[in-house]
């Protein structure tokens, strides 16, 4: 047993005490941009899904105005778009995309993107 702070502890105990007034928590914010296909579910066609669809271009607008959407593009011969969010973390995204009249009237496919010139596709090449 080991003193400490005033009373007898196991070792480990007081490891842990020690490092737990020491430690600092972080949280992890991933930014970046997302692509985003959502396709609507015909299967679900309602006239609530109507009003959704209808609703969807000025909640882009909203987006947009707030520099989260910065493109946005009609999948052609289809019922969706193809989205491309700038947000600060997954948690952020995840409430955007919630927050979408036609949530849950479409599937989802999130794709996060990479700066391409940011980062180097492939290494040096060699000469010989």
């Amino acid at each position: 047993m080991i003193r400490f702070k005033g009373r007898n502890c196991p070792p480990l105990c007081c490891w842990l005490s020690a490092l737990a007034g020491w430690a600092q928590v972080y949280t992890l914010a991933v930014a970046g941009k997302f692509l985003v296909l959502w396709r609507l579910d015909i299967g679900r066609l309602s006239e609530a899904m109507a009003r959704a669809v209808l609703r969807q271009q000025d909640h882009a607008k909203k987006l947009v105005a707030d520099g989260k959407l910065i493109h946005r593009y009609h999948l052609v011969g289809g019922h969706g778009g193809a989205w491309i969010y700038a947000v600060e973390s997954n948690e952020e995204l995840d409430r955007l995309l919630a927050t979408s009249p036609v949530y849950n009237f479409a599937n989802y496919e999130v794709f996060a993107l990479a700066e391409m010139d940011e980062v180097p596709v492939m290494g040096p090449i060699e000469a010989g």
